[in-house]
């Protein structure tokens, strides 16, 4: 009797402890990691059937878990089935989140939520309302099932009647990618990646479409779905949200046309239509890590649109990682309101609070601290060049995956900066920062205002 009191008194202190979504999530993730990290090195995740090294599994599992795609090692050659299988769990998991999976589990044994529980999915599903965060994690678990066995459905198809795979290989090709597409993880079972299909639309928009998807976030879908057909109804978010992707997929597609059209690495060697396929196809990709043409090969303008593209990411609440597009969107009219000299920022019908204001400048510039940051040490410890040091950062920072060979030839003390990098970036700056704050504090008095000349 004093053991279970006393085990209980423990638990309630731990959870009084963590109680916090903001320091929950960054546990929840970094256990996940872990439990990951341990399967990898089993000899069974292996080909070889010799236990990985345990900073492979942590990369791998970190990579995993915060749907990035970065590797240390080739997945198709270094990961047996069962490794294979256990990367689209960890990916799966880290995707939905580990708050949601958490609340699914509470509905389906208990029957219903607690307060503590309720909070803790809606700081990970951004509900609008505690009430509705049981309503929300249904939708999301079964619209992301949903999406993914859409994405199987037709990838088992191409590859059963073009590539002549058996059914079994085919459905578990197919099942692996829709997870990581979904998920905007971009792991891939061929060591090219998906180079081997440049000029296939039937692989590589279904792949395409599935990581657009996911990088909107759930809010956004859902609210599309609702109300698709009014526009003038939509949401600052869903409004900015939706703009912004389409303008950075077609900015994005032009400018690699100019500039990758000619190089014979990448796009001379298609034709007209598989250019602008594989251009499309590598401007989607700025929140995964999938290619079809040789990013290593790219020129540096090339990076350098990839760059700013991959930092700005997907939308919020999603699978994507970044400062996200609603945050680049907002910084916009925060700065056109400012040069206008107008006091409020107005987007359409509504006022962008000023909280809202500061949060976006604060998410930018932290990304962009944690960037130049990583970069300058990532340069200490490797003999890369700079924009070849930027791309795989912000890579890394932006939970995207597409690699130019740095994070292969990086050291040790490399590797362990890029997995810090990863899940910080997967679990947001403003998150971690939150979580290991003990407690918030409210200022109760306010000081006297002073103009000050910026500029």
């Amino acid at each position: 009797m004093r053991r279970a009191a006393a085990r209980r008194r423990w638990t309630a202190a731990f959870l009084d402890r963590f109680h916090h979504p903001a320091q929950v999530t960054p546990t929840g993730f970094g256990l996940t990691i872990l439990a990951g990290t341990g399967l990898l090195t089993s000899p069974l995740a292996s080909t070889s059937g010799e236990p990985a090294d345990v900073l492979t599994a942590l990369f791998t599992a970190t990579s995993a878990v915060c749907v990035t795609g970065l590797t240390m090692a080739d997945t198709a050659s270094r990961w047996s089935t069962f490794g294979e299988v256990v990367i689209a769990l960890l990916i799966q998991v880290g995707g939905l989140g580990i708050m949601t999976f958490a609340t699914l589990f509470t509905i389906l044994v208990a029957g219903r939520l607690g307060l503590r529980a309720r909070l803790l999915a809606q700081a990970e599903t951004k509900a609008l309302s505690m009430s509705d965060v049981r309503h929300v994690v249904r939708r999301v678990v079964l619209f992301s099932l949903a999406c993914e066995a859409v994405i199987t459905v037709a990838l088992t198809a191409r590859f059963m009647a073009t590539y002549g795979e058996p059914f079994g290989r085919a459905l578990y090709l197919a099942a692996f990618h829709a997870i990581s597409a979904f998920n905007n993880a971009g792991f891939a079972l061929w060591s090219d990646s998906l180079v081997r299909f440049a000029t296939d639309p039937w692989i590589l928009l279904p792949v395409a479409l599935a990581v657009i998807i996911g990088s909107l976030g759930f809010p956004v879908v859902f609210e599309l779905a609702r109300t698709w057909r009014h526009p003038s109804r939509w949401s600052i978010l869903t409004r900015v949200t939706v703009w912004v992707t389409l303008i950075l997929l077609g900015v994005g597609t032009l400018l690699l046309l100019l500039t990758e059209w000619r190089n014979p690495a990448t796009l001379a060697p298609l034709d007209d239509s598989g250019k602008l396929l594989a251009a499309f196809f590598a401007t989607a990709m700025r929140t995964a890590g999938f290619n079809s043409i040789d990013v290593s090969q790219m020129y540096p303008s090339s990076w350098l649109v990839m760059d700013l593209l991959m930092f700005v990411g997907g939308g919020t609440a999603s699978v994507a990682g970044g400062i996200k597009v609603t945050t680049f969107g907002l910084l916009g009219f925060i700065i056109w309101a400012e040069l206008r000299g107008e006091s409020r920022v107005n987007i359409g019908h509504r006022r962008l609070s000023e909280a809202a204001q500061r949060q976006v400048v604060v998410v930018t510039l932290v990304g962009v601290m944690l960037v130049a940051l990583s970069s300058y040490l990532l340069m200490l410890l490797t003999p890369h060049s700079l924009d070849q040091i930027l791309f795989e950062t912000i890579s890394a920072f932006a939970t995207v995956g597409l690699s130019v060979g740095v994070t292969a030839d990086a050291t040790a003390p490399g590797h362990v900066l890029l997995i810090l990098l990863m899940f910080i970036g997967r679990i947001g700056p403003l998150t971690l920062g939150s979580a290991l704050a003990l407690r918030e504090r409210t200022r109760r008095y306010e000081l006297p205002e002073e103009r000050v000349i910026v500029g």
